[in-house]
């Protein structure tokens, strides 16, 4: 291979690389918005409510929280993926149940958008969400 084809295909695999990079960086994400915070009566528990927006190709990713998460979807269809079982699609005024430290990941259908209202009962001083590991 000549200097001259090497560096032709080495720009190639850099220009690629960065566009790949920019696409990813482009990919639609979901907004939590916290609307309240406070302290439970049982102890080190907090409850967290929160607006929760799914524009058309976002999801929440895998995740988990430290405490239950109490939900209902504001505008479906909204699709509920729970390790061990099926997906599930809910629609508009559904609600559903995660469990604590149960792995999930949530998104619109397809070209769709989704609103879920959520109420996080969780340890206080933790995060909300924390990612899981890849399948």
């Amino acid at each position: 291979m000549t200097k001259r084809v090497m560096a032709g295909a080495v720009t190639t695999a850099v220009g690629v690389a960065l566009m790949l990079g920019t696409l990813a960086a482009q990919a639609p994400q979901f907004k939590r918005t916290i609307l309240q915070q406070k302290d439970l009566s049982a102890p080190g528990r907090e409850a967290v409510m929160a607006a929760v927006e799914f524009p058309a190709g976002s999801e929440t990713g895998r995740h988990t929280h430290p405490g239950e998460e109490i939900s209902f979807v504001e505008a479906g269809p909204f699709v509920l993926e729970v390790d061990g079982q099926p997906a599930k699609t809910l629609q508009t005024g559904e609600p559903f149940f995660v469990p604590a430290g149960v792995i999930h990941n949530g998104h619109p259908e397809a070209g769709k958008t989704a609103k879920v209202v959520a109420t996080y009962v969780i340890e206080k001083g933790k995060p909300v969400s924390t990612p899981a590991p890849a399948k």
